[in-house]
Formats: C-alpha cells, sequence, structure tokens
C-alpha cells in the first residue's frame, strides 16, 4: 500500500479523501457508468433507483449528485485557511498570498471558460462549470478570510439574500417568474453574458450566492487550527450542519430547492450536507484513526485540476475508443449492458491509475 499524507496542519487526511472521493466520483460521469444504472433494462430495479441518484433533477427537487458541485467549492475554502497559515510560517506574506490568490481565481475562471470554447471552436462565453464558478467564489472567500466567523458568516447570508431578492423583484418582463424554468434573474443573468440561455438553465450568476459554500468551508477549516478539542471541533461543525439543512429544508416550501439556479434553499442545504460530510470523514479518519484503504481515494484527491482537465478535454473518450474493442472481445458474453458497464469500470480504473502514477512520480499540477 502507499505511503499517503500524514495528518499535520496543513494536511488533513479526511480532506485529502474527501476531495478524492468528491473528484473520483465526478469523473465517473465521464465513463458514462451512471448512465447505464439507469437502462430502461433496469427501470423499476434498486439498481435503477440508485441511478437516479447520480443524474441531476431536472428542476426541483435534490438528488445526491446535486451535492457534488458544492461539495468540492466547501472542500476548496476548508483547505484555504489550511494552505495559508503554512504558507505564512515558510515566510510568505499576505501581501504575497493575496497575489496568489488573485492569480488563482483569474487561472480558474480562465480554465473553466476555456471549457466551453474546446467544442464549438469558436469562443463561448459560458462560465457555469466547477472551475469557472470556484474562480469567483474562491476570491470572494478569500476577501473574507482574515476576518471574524460572524463577519463571514453574515457576509455569505447577504449573499444569499441578494440573489433571493433579485429572483423575487426582477422588474424585467419574461423573466420576472423566480423559480420558472427559463423565465427568471438568471436566464436573463445568461443572455446578457453569452447571448443566449442555457439549454439545462443553469445559471452563470449561481457563482455568487454558492460563494456561501467556499466561505463556509473557509469557517470550518479555520475551526480545525484552532487548539479545541476534536470533540469540540465536531460538536460545532455538526451543528452548524445541522442548522444549515433545518433551515434550507424549512424555507423550501417559500423558495423550492432548485440547483440549477442555486435557490438559497438549495445552498443551505447543499451546505449542510457538505458539513455533515466533513463531520463524517474527520471523525472517522483523523479522529477514529480508520484509514486503511482511504489512499484509493486520497492519492485522486492530491490531483483533482489534472484529472478534472483530463476528463473533461476527451482523456476519458480516448481511453474508451482504446479499450473498447478490447472490452467487446473478452465481455460480449455478459450482454451488451454488463459489457458497456465492465467497459465504464475499466475506463474509470484507468483514469485512477494515471493519478496513482502521477502520485508516484510526485508529480502534482497546482495553480
Amino acid at each position: 500500500m502507499p505511503e499517503i499524507p500524514k495528518t499535520s496542519n496543513d494536511r488533513l487526511l479526511s480532506l485529502d479523501f474527501y476531495r478524492g472521493l468528491t473528484m473520483f466520483l465526478l469523473i465517473a460521469e465521464f465513463s458514462h457508468l451512471f448512465s447505464y444504472l439507469v437502462s430502461p433494462d433496469l427501470e423499476g430495479t434498486f439498481i435503477y433507483a440508485l441511478g437516479e441518484q447520480f443524474h441531476h433533477v431536472e428542476w426541483e427537487g435534490l438528488h445526491f449528485w446535486d451535492l457534488i458541485q458544492p461539495f468540492f467549492m466547501f472542500i476548496v475554502g476548508v483547505a484555504m485557511p489550511l494552505s495559508f497559515a503554512k504558507r505564512m510560517e515558510n515566510g510568505d506574506s499576505y501581501a504575497h498570498l493575496s497575489k496568489h490568490a488573485y492569480l488563482r481565481a483569474f487561472w480558474l475562471l480562465i480554465l473553466g471558460w476555456a471549457l466551453y470554447c474546446i467544442g464549438p471552436g469558436r469562443i463561448v462565453f459560458r462560465f457555469q462549470n466547477v472551475l469557472a464558478q470556484l474562480g469567483v467564489t474562491y476570491i470572494l472567500a478569500f476577501w473574507v478570510l482574515r476576518k471574524s466567523p460572524v463577519i463571514q458568516i453574515g457576509f455569505s447570508v447577504l449573499l444569499i439574500l441578494i440573489s433571493e431578492l433579485l429572483y423575487r423583484f426582477f422588474p424585467v418582463e419574461g423573466f420576472d417568474q423566480a423559480f420558472v424554468a427559463g423565465e427568471n434573474f438568471g436566464a436573463w443573468f445568461n443572455i446578457l453574458i453569452s447571448g443566449k440561455e442555457d439549454g439545462g438553465h443553469w445559471a452563470m450568476f449561481n457563482a455568487i450566492p454558492t460563494a456561501a459554500h467556499t466561505i463556509w468551508g473557509v469557517c470550518a477549516g479555520q475551526l480545525l487550527l484552532r487548539k479545541s478539542s476534536d470533540k469540540q471541533k465536531l460538536q460545532v461543525l455538526f451543528l452548524a450542519g445541522l442548522l444549515a439543512l433545518i433551515i434550507g429544508y424549512g424555507i423550501s416550501p417559500l423558495t423550492p430547492i432548485i440547483k440549477r439556479i442555486s435557490t438559497s434553499s438549495f445552498v443551505f442545504a447543499s451546505g449542510g450536507w457538505s458539513l455533515i460530510a466533513l463531520v463524517i470523514c474527520y471523525w472517522w479518519i483523523d479522529v477514529r484513526k480508520n484509514q486503511r484503504g482511504v489512499w484509493f481515494f486520497a492519492i485522486v484527491g492530491l490531483n483533482p485540476l489534472f484529472i478534472y482537465l483530463f476528463a473533461h478535454v476527451g482523456g476519458a473518450n480516448l481511453i474508451r475508443d482504446i479499450l473498447l474493442p478490447f472490452s467487446n472481445a473478452l465481455f460480449a458474453w455478459i450482454g451488451e449492458l454488463g459489457a458497456a458497464v465492465v467497459l465504464s469500470l475499466l475506463v474509470l480504473f484507468a483514469m485512477w491509475y494515471i493519478c496513482f502514477w502521477l502520485y508516484k512520480k510526485k508529480i502534482f499540477f497546482r495553480i
């Protein structure tokens, strides 16, 4: 078993696992595995019901898959104070950290935007993916990094409130239906920026309310750095997560949970689940020291930028094309659907192995 980083001031094994599991699920989407789980041949089965949880809700509601992006944006926030604390221990000034933060946000935005330009072969102004949204949420979180928790949480709630008010009271005719797909402020903002509405009604403006996820991650990371006991840390994180869940689901009759436009109820509910997931990982891995097998996902978490870009620019499809003839020859006997599932698992394992190889060679892609 490969060696994995020890828990320290700048790195938590539970955080690497949390990040790695989230990235593993993201790249699993590119293996097409989740598509096969909802094959018509499986309709009415437990596997089909499970597979639905790995697809976004069409509009109102919440599936597990709707939590993956909030998880990652929250994880980035948790890592910020840990990373910056280590940099300052090594002598970096706040001015240097500020320059690094702005450059990182800039490159996240550029990389996220550039992914939309690959297929069309022309410049496309879209900013809905994880990287582009992080380019905004990262810098908003950095602005309050050195503020008190009260100011940090207050700022995050203000961002959510601004979004809520814009959707509810936007005065432009045709875009004044707060929670109707294609007829709300988010659709208008998409048209303003890119010239057209997104086909899936994903709003670019989501980066503003979901900055709360990254800011709440910063709060959690700063709490984990404190000298208080693990029990106290877990209690605070759990209660914060529980409160966010109560608020999110509690206001859902008034403001429906809609990920595609990141309604306030969605931000609170998904933020609550993000906190609870951190509690579980931290308690199980760093407090209880149950670390067997954790390295499998942690390795993916050490190269998240690379594997995300690799999958998006066609790396998964290239691997699929290479493996397809061999998979057909070896597994055709189990049926078309079975062979397709096996191929997806092989593609997923190949992407994991690339991360493993990079880890063994100590190659890490960062900005």
